[in-house]
């Protein structure tokens, strides 16, 4: 079995139209979007066909992230605005329960509480049967100074998820700082997620804690030889005695969203294949058409597969047994393979 554990809604125009409606009246008149079954399967179908191209059996679909608006303000049109994600993500499941599972965005809000979002987070596993979750660690979009994923005021969402049995994606949202675009956002809220929570104790408090990170790490694999280093310099704290970089990276997963082979290559000889989940975005940015391959950028499992120090285990540990363990409520729902 192939499992796309990274990818995103591929949504009609009336949830988008429902934003706006949300926005234009000021968050006075929530409603519903208005979107009619057929519409909705021709998007969905759409989307299985993409994934019938390249072979994946099942994908876990999220909002699509610069489209969730955690800065809109007022801030009452978060919450509608991501149960109504959550809502379509739920019926496009529903119309292919064999081929989709759902991972839920949260209305996390700048400057509130992140109890706030539990209300939605409850509905969408109790009732909507999701498996997991999206955080955006920067709900200001760029705009503020968001609390990073290593301080107390994540603490709750840390307990809660451990209660649930529901692991975390980190993957921002969107970006207005007028210095990055979301896409390089996304980098860098990565970066920053996975350096803050290793140098915190937050894998001590919560051992039972599941987080994989989008797109790979985003630099830090790249950039390891530097985290290395700091590690041991005694000006900074370290010592011979301090845990090596590279093995405190592999308390987290990583998703295999990386369209450029080496990069790929990097990141499974850094954290080992058993720390990493086969995801493509499909479809998503990287389904443009490679000019040098005649394949599509998001077309990950010809690159995986010629990856010549995988063995045929590690190969199905990326494919499905990873995305198993990382989703225990996928795996139930799943069964035997």
């Amino acid at each position: 079995m192939i499992i796309d554990s990274h990818a995103h809604l591929v949504a009609p125009e009336g949830l988008y139209a429902y934003r706006a409606n949300l926005i234009a009246n000021g968050g006075y008149h929530f409603g519903k979007p208005k979107i009619s079954d057929e519409a909705l399967a021709t998007c969905a179908q759409a989307n299985v066909t993409a994934l019938d191209e390249v072979g994946t059996d099942i994908q876990l679909l999220s909002p699509r992230p610069f489209q969730q608006g955690h800065s809109m303000t007022p801030a009452s049109l978060v919450e509608p605005w991501i149960a109504a994600w959550n809502d379509t993500i739920a019926r496009t499941v529903e119309m292919h329960p064999t081929r989709f599972a759902g991972v839920a965005g949260l209305p996390i809000l700048p400057g509130q509480p992140v109890e706030r979002a539990f209300g939605e987070l409850d509905r969408a596993v109790h009732e909507l049967g999701f498996v997991g979750v999206i955080v955006n660690p920067d709900p200001y979009e760029g705009t503020g100074q968001a609390p990073t994923l290593n301080e107390p005021y994540w603490y709750p969402l840390y307990e809660k998820l451990i209660e649930l049995e529901v692991p975390m994606q980190i993957h921002s949202a969107g970006c207005y700082s007028g210095r990055e675009s979301y896409s390089e956002h996304f980098v860098t809220e990565e970066s920053i997620a996975i350096l803050s929570l290793l140098r915190s104790d937050v894998f001590e408090r919560y051992p039972d804690l599941k987080i994989m990170v989008s797109h790979g790490g985003g630099s830090v694999p790249y950039q390891i030889g530097r985290w290395q280093a700091e590690r041991l310099l005694p000006l900074l704290g370290g010592s011979a005695e301090s845990e090596r970089f590279e093995t405190s990276l592999k308390r987290f997963w990583f998703d295999s969203v990386l369209h450029n082979p080496p990069s790929l290559e990097l990141l499974l000889r850094t954290v080992g294949p058993e720390r990493v989940l086969f995801g493509t975005e499909r479809p998503g940015s990287g389904s443009a058409m490679n000019p040098d391959t005649g394949h599509h950028f998001d077309d990950l499992k010809p690159v995986i597969d010629k990856i010549d120090f995988l063995t045929d285990a590690d190969r199905r540990a990326i494919y499905e047994e990873n995305a198993r363990s990382f989703f225990p409520r996928l795996a139930a729902r799943l069964g035997q393979s």
